[in-house]
Order: structure tokens, then sequence, then C-alpha cells
């Protein structure tokens, strides 16, 4: 019997993209986790850089999410079939997962890196198991997997490769210090990015609570 989404998808006015919404799958972070990564990431970007130099692109803190499959442009017609992929994944696993989240790094690491982050410490075999039903679903539904390892990370800005972002991750670094934050992930959802105006901002299109 195919599951019903709990989620539905929302219905604008707006120009689709000929190949199609942007498309990924997520848990979004509680909002006690987002706002103590706002203080980080505002205490950082209080910091002047040197020269007038252009920051890295900071994300939007209102949405903020672990990322567990990235789709890319994909046409309306799979939207269902995404949505059933999703309400399976989330009901394989056995409840919320807690976690903390600790330690900052980059990719790739060392000079000129392209993407910063918050790290994940602490069931990250749960998470991973996760990312597994996640992509198991998605072939039944005709996706090709995903050959990269899974690697559990709170992506907060990317750069570029400007020369700047050296220092920004070694601040964020300093910011995150031995802190670790707890944080209970219980949903697992299917987001659209939509780009223009800024940051993206990620519209949720299904959510489904973990079982």
């Amino acid at each position: 019997m195919t599951p019903r989404p709990s989620g539905r998808i929302h219905e604008r006015h707006r120009q689709v993209d000929a190949r199609g919404r942007r498309l990924f799958i997520a848990v979004p972070l509680p909002a006690d986790v987002v706002d103590e990564v706002r203080g980080i990431v505002e205490a950082v970007r209080a910091e002047p850089l040197p020269g007038g130099a252009r920051d890295v692109r900071w994300v939007r803190l209102d949405g903020l999410h672990l990322s567990i499959r990235f789709l890319g442009p994909t046409p309306e017609e799979r939207l269902p079939a995404l949505i059933e992929a999703v309400e399976a994944a989330a009901a394989s696993v056995d409840g919320p997962i807690d976690l903390e989240l600790a330690g900052s790094g980059t990719f790739p690491a060392g000079r000129r890196p392209r993407v910063l982050w918050i790290g994940v410490q602490t069931a990250t075999e749960r998470l991973a198991r996760l990312a597994v039903a996640t992509e198991d679903q998605l072939a039944r539904h005709g996706w090709e997997r995903d050959g990269r390892p899974f690697r559990a990370h709170l992506t907060l800005a990317r750069s570029d490769g400007i020369a700047v972002a050296d220092l920004v991750a070694a601040r964020l670094a300093a910011a995150v210090g031995d802190r670790r934050i707890p944080a209970r992930i219980d949903r697992l959802g299917l987001f659209e990015s939509i780009t223009g105006g800024g940051p993206a901002r990620y519209e949720p299109l299904a959510i489904r609570n973990l079982a």
C-alpha cells in the first residue's frame, strides 16, 4: 500500500526552470540549535575583514539543515514519487536521532576552501543509515545512486575559493571551540532551493516525522 504524503506540494505562481525544481532531501534542525549556531555565525561575521575583502557567502540561518541527498533540477511529474521515497525512508528509522554538532572544517581541507561547515559528532551511524534508506527508496523510484560516501556536516558558508576564506574558516573554528551542541533530529523532508535576490532560501515541499 502506498503511504500517504504527510506534507504537501505548495502551489505557487512562479516560472519553473525547464529542467525542473532544484530539490534536495534533508533533516531540519530544531529552533534552539539554529539559535546557537546563529550566535556562532554572528560572532564570526562581527569581526572586520582586512582591506575591505569580500566575505564568504553565508547560508540563510532560517533554513539550517543537515543534507541527506542533493537531487538537483527535477521535473514536476517526479515530485509524488519523491514524496513517497521520503515517507518510506523516514518510516524505516526507529525514532528520533540524538546527535551533537561539534568542531568545524572545510571542503577541501587546506588553503582556499570552498565550503565552511560545523561537524556532526555521535549518532553518525544512525544518520548514515537514514541516508542509506533514502538512497534505497530513491533507487526504487528510478534515481541513480550517489556513489560518494555520506559525510554528515552542517554547511554554513560557501567561498568560491577566495583568499579570505582561510581567515574566516579559522575564525569559525575559534568561535566553535570545544562547544558541543546537542540536537534531536526527528524529521526528514523534501526541500526546494530557490535562488535569486541573495542567499538561497529553502522551502519545504514535504516533511515526515521519523518513525
